[in-house]
């Protein structure tokens, strides 16, 4: 199986997550109903709320999250795999976790993964975000086994580490992932040209849902989902910020193809790093010998 029908749900997830649910499944059901046998969401599918204490009194643990729960019997009755991009999660100890799920066509929990990287930066016109005092961070990189081959799991601020996405493909991954609600100042500026270079240079698909609009709490999302061949050409995009879904039909073969014409990946070589002042301290030991 490398020739399938994939989708990207573009959403303005709202306070309400069980609003979110009900706009989550009216979409998978149209992927599906399109073909697509492995649909992705994008990130917080189940709330976007700015206020730290709305967010933990209206969020659930991983085992009764309406998002969850939902995505697992979709995926069942559709006999697709549904990946929630992800959702916030409440952790024992009064943190969060940003946490993606994907299931597989029997209803089967594959692996989750929690958002590494917190998007803690100061942009322009005094937008600022601080994840880390809600959020827990993960720890552990993740690559799915699929029927297609082998897929790794990010999210969001992930795709400005590119280590994460090498590591993922030189452990075999032939499609990556980036459910995303980039900011729209953020998005205009980056969200193309990163996604085309995380193909890129990795030879690898791109699947990105994201978010999109002026949201309840206040802040704007980019949307733009995307798609991105292993050659970094677009495949399909919602080239705006309304919620929607689109769909393309891809060969996880031309992984294999790129990394054929262009073995960046085999041809690698570790090196040492030497600064100039480095270099200036080793001089006299150089000259004394």
């Amino acid at each position: 199986m490398t020739n399938l029908r994939i989708a990207a749900i573009q959403m303005r997830s709202g306070t309400d997550p069980e609003r979110n649910a009900e706009i989550f499944e009216q979409f998978v059901r149209e992927a599906a109903g399109k073909g697509a046998v492995y649909v992705q969401s994008p990130e917080m599918t189940g709330i976007l709320v700015r206020s730290r204490e709305e967010l933990l009194a209206k969020i659930k643990g991983e085992k009764d999250d309406p998002i969850a729960l939902k995505a697992a019997a979709l995926a069942a009755e559709l006999s697709i795999f549904v990946h929630v991009g992800s959702t916030a999660v409440a952790l024992n100890d009064g943190k969060v976790a940003n946490r993606a799920f994907l299931f597989a066509p029997d209803g089967s929990l594959v692996t989750t993964y929690d958002k590494i990287h917190m998007f803690d930066v100061d942009l322009d016109k005094g937008e600022s975000w601080r994840e880390s005092a809600t959020y827990q961070p993960g720890s552990r990189a993740v690559v799915a086994e699929m029927p297609f081959g082998r897929m790794g799991l990010a999210i969001c601020y992930d795709l400005r580490f590119p280590q994460l996405f090498r590591a993922q493909a030189l452990a075999g991954a032939r499609m990556l992932t980036v459910p995303a609600a980039f900011t729209r100042q953020t998005g205009e500026a980056h969200w193309h040209v990163l996604l085309r270079a995380r193909a890129i240079e990795n030879g690898a698909w791109v699947v990105a849902a994201a978010q999109g609009g002026k949201h309840e709490d206040g802040r704007e999302t980019f949307g733009h989902s995307m798609v991105v061949d292993p050659w970094g050409r677009i495949v399909a995009e919602a080239d705006h910020d309304e919620p929607g879904v689109i769909v393309a039909d891809i060969d996880i073969a031309a992984s294999e193809e790129a990394r054929r014409k262009i073995p960046n990946l085999r041809n690698s070589r570790e090196f040492s790093l030497e600064t100039a002042e480095m270099a200036r301290s080793a001089e006299p030991e150089r000259a004394a010998s």
